[in-house]
């Protein structure tokens, strides 16, 4: 009995100097750990399971293996996320120019202010600073600052020749706090449902499942330049309410992420004429509005559309979505943003500025620089031509890439590319073969994910699978920016040619 317990006592130890050879828990820490979960009162397992399932796949598995890579030294270009000056693009300096006295009001004392600064800039930063009171440091109006509201609904009727009343403006944190405040209003149960494009941003998705909603698919057709058919939204209603959905609102991105589609004016049209038939809300995503590449194509505001199309149309409710973080300014971390609400009547706006309130107000230089992209240096104004000049050069950029990118995507065997005629992201479908799927199933990842995570390991450009975006079955893509600079896309469509070739003959 004795030498059994010897033996019993070796195996054991040498059973724990495995575990800590191999960095496993051993039984004692795993019993320990089982006994501290036991005593909390949350932890995954009794986390909310809406949070649980949310997805967001821009910054999902992908990016965090491309950080682990970073972190060994590896060069990582991310074309994952919609970032621009993380990629070196160069903010506008009027921009800058306006926050920096907002938020350092004693530079205006100065008696060399007007050598630093151009007039404009100081005369705007004057105004909104008398019109902020406790200058950027304060809490503002849960709305937005009044003044920063005028602003955006100055440059909203410019834009689109029809007017827009201030009080019907949310100033957020970006575009997503907006979506998020419309979804918690929108949403009462599971039953509630909201037609959503795939692929789509999967902001919509994720926040639907966070809320508790559905989403009620439409595809977007990709043979047709990723074109928004009406009989495909016809067919998806249908097929939502007869699972016992009750559809309430439509998503619509307009120019499309991650498709990058412009929609036509008669397209945009049947779609306002949708919602009136089906009693659908329009959530207009319109943060890309200043990023238009095609020849022939151009941005209208669903705003400019439903007004254009008289009185008949006056009860359909919209609410469009605007950001800083896009367009040819790319002003990601000021999070700045706005929501305009039309067709709502008084209650409703309460409930919105409830939840404004709750959160007590937006940041205030994401505020000021939203008021300043929507109201931007005109003709005349000491610096008009900066800005000309700046905006110009970043769109005329853009546009230079979004052709190069598709184009050398389209010369890849089995992969095809829709022309980017918007927004800042190709879309491209590739044909993943056999093998590599079979290899990827093994792994229970989805065939795209192994070809973006293969990319990632051998290149170090950072994508995202199309999986993350939605598609149709039995299809397989990508989303990449096209945000690198022009001097940097030599190295990447290199790269990205050779680690295609190598993975169509590793896997053939």
């Amino acid at each position: 009995g004795t030498r059994r317990n010897d033996r019993a006592r070796a195996i054991d130890d040498e059973e724990q100097d495995t575990d800590r050879q191999t960095d496993r828990p051993t039984e004692a820490e795993r019993g320990r750990e089982r006994s501290k979960k036991a005593s909390m009162t949350l932890t995954l397992e009794t986390a909310n399971e809406n949070v649980k399932n949310t997805q967001y796949a821009v910054r999902g598995e992908i990016v965090q293996i491309a950080a682990k890579l970073a972190a060994e030294g590896k060069k990582i270009i991310y074309c994952n996320i919609g970032n621009p000056q993380s990629l070196g693009q160069k903010p506008i300096t009027f921009f800058r120019q306006v926050i920096a006295l907002c938020d350092c009001p004693s530079l205006l004392e100065s008696d060399d202010v007007g050598k630093l600064f151009p007039e404009d800039a100081i005369a705007r930063a004057k105004d909104l600073l008398a019109n902020c009171k406790g200058g950027t440091g304060a809490y503002s109006m849960s709305k937005g600052i009044q003044a920063c509201r005028e602003a955006i609904a100055r440059g909203i009727e410019r834009r689109d020749g029809f007017p827009s009343n201030p009080d019907s403006i949310f100033i957020t944190d970006g575009a997503s706090p907006g979506v998020h405040m419309c979804m918690k209003v929108l949403l009462r149960n599971e039953t509630d449902a909201i037609l959503t494009p795939i692929p789509q941003y999967p902001l919509y998705s994720a926040t639907l499942t966070l809320y508790g909603g559905s989403l009620a698919p439409y595809y977007l057709d990709e043979s047709n330049s990723w074109g928004l058919g009406l009989p495909e939204l016809e067919s998806s209603i249908k097929k939502a309410r007869e699972d016992g959905k009750e559809v309430r609102a439509i998503v619509v991105i307009n120019p499309g992420n991650p498709t990058g589609q412009v929609l036509s004016l008669d397209n945009q049209k049947a779609i306002v004429e949708f919602c009136k038939k089906e009693k659908l809300i329009l959530l207009a995503d319109e943060v890309y509005q200043d990023n238009i590449y095609a020849e022939g194509k151009e941005f209208n505001s669903f705003k400019k559309v439903l007004r254009s199309m008289g009185d008949d149309y006056k009860d359909v409710q919209l609410i469009s979505f605007m950001s800083t973080s896009k367009g040819f300014y790319g002003e990601c971390g000021r999070r700045g943003g706005y929501m305009e609400m039309v067709g709502f009547d008084d209650g409703v706006g309460g409930l919105m500025n409830k939840i404004a309130s709750v959160n007590l107000c937006s940041n205030t230089a994401g505020q000021i620089l939203m008021s300043l992209v929507m109201d931007p240096p005109k003709e005349g104004d000491a610096s008009y031509g900066l800005y000309v000049q700046e905006r110009d050069a970043i769109l005329s950029s853009l546009k230079r890439r979004a052709k190069t990118i598709v184009s050398s995507l389209n010369k890849l065997e089995g992969v095809s590319c829709n022309d980017a005629e918007g927004a800042m992201y190709a879309f491209p479908t590739i044909t993943i073969p056999q093998k590599a799927q079979d290899a990827a199933k093994e792994q229970g990842r989805k065939p795209d994910a192994l070809y973006c995570i293969e990319l990632l390991k051998k290149t170090g450009v950072c994508v995202v699978p199309g999986s993350g975006f939605g598609q149709k079955e039995g299809t397989f893509h990508f989303r990449t920016t096209f945000l690198p600079s022009e001097e940097d896309f030599p190295e990447i469509v290199k790269g990205l040619t050779e680690f295609h070739e190598e993975f169509m003959k590793k896997y053939a």
